[in-house]
């Protein structure tokens, strides 16, 4: 079993052990500073000169990336296939976020680790691309009035997203500004055509199998854009949560719904989720990627091919047998 934190108790049970970490790491840091400081930054400074932009996880960086184009480094501090809501920074993390120009974040509760770790690596803006967003709602649970961070899996919401870095990124290199807004309409507009093709592809699943079963509640916002019903064994990363009831709820559901397949995402133990599917007879139709982008070699190493990705796995397992009726 996967050791699971949940993000909202993540203050009580980690508060104490990540303080050590970061005050050691900022001690770490004084002491090497002296020694170490101005060889890194001439360094860095003949090696590339350009504002350093580092995002919290790898979908923010493949945007920021993309908006930024040559003019500005972007980095992720959490690495591919790394679980993002739990995640707690290392002192490496901190002392490559203390020399950032500026640091994106989702917001929305997801990264409540983030908050920490700016103020532990100093003075860095920050920017939350959230803002402006209506988030969905979660409904049940200890979750219940909280709103559900995954607004990138929908790609009009994604464009908010890439507006607030339109914002961010002006203010951090002004004499960028035509690029980024060139970049951010170009991207833009690759979004609007994904989201015909997804559109076009997710209505040919007849109505008694638009239920979408995954392990986590993340893809609420593609369901709600796209018109499917969702189900899952827990709403926001809580795999600690998932109790003998709750599979019992959800197996029923998947029985009575008759649906012909059952889903995972990339960075949660995906058991439950396969024992789901053995003792309702569906199958287990793959895995997700929400949180976390592949390796530049797997099938999502970008945001608009994490969407493709999930939408003919959501095609192929509600449609097995190619039939839309």
């Amino acid at each position: 079993m996967c050791l699971w934190i949940s993000p909202f108790g993540l203050e009580r049970f980690t508060s104490l052990t990540q303080r050590c970490v970061l005050r050691l790491a900022a001690i770490t840091l004084v002491l090497i500073g002296p020694l170490s400081g101005c060889q890194r930054a001439s360094t860095t400074s003949e090696a590339d000169a350009r504002p350093r932009v580092l995002t919290t996880f790898t979908v923010l960086g493949d945007l920021a990336g993309t908006v930024a184009g040559d003019r500005l480094q972007v980095d992720s501090i959490v690495r591919p296939g790394a679980e993002i809501h739990g995640y707690q920074p290392t002192p490496s993390d901190i002392e490559r976020a203390s020399g950032a120009d500026l640091i994106v974040e989702n917001g929305l509760g997801l990264e409540l680790w983030a908050r920490r770790f700016t103020a532990a690596a100093g003075d860095v803006p920050s920017v939350t691309l959230t803002d402006g967003i209506e988030p969905l709602m979660i409904s049940e649970d200890v979750y219940s009035g909280k709103p559900n961070p995954h607004a990138w899996m929908s790609p009009q919401r994604a464009m908010t997203y890439v507006d607030r870095l339109v914002e961010a990124f002006t203010r951090l290199d002004p004499e960028g500004a035509s690029t980024f807004e060139a970049n951010a309409q170009a991207y833009k507009k690759q979004l609007r055509q994904l989201d015909d093709e997804l559109r076009e592809i997710l209505e040919t699943i007849p109505d008694q199998r638009r239920l979408l079963v995954s392990c986590e509640g993340a893809l609420s916002y593609l369901a709600s854009d796209y018109g499917l019903d969702e189900a899952y064994l827990w709403p926001v990363n809580a795999e600690s949560q998932v109790t003998p009831k709750r599979m019992a709820r959800l197996i029923s559901t998947v029985k009575d719904r008759q649906v012909p397949a059952v889903f995972c995402e990339s960075t949660v133990n995906d058991q439950p989720q396969r024992e789901v599917a053995a003792a309702s007879g569906a199958r287990f139709g793959g895995t997700f990627y929400v949180d976390s982008l592949s390796a530049p070699d797997g099938p999502a190493p970008t945001l608009l091919d994490l969407l493709r990705h999930n939408v003919e796995l959501i095609r192929q397992g509600l449609c097995p047998d190619g039939s839309t009726s």
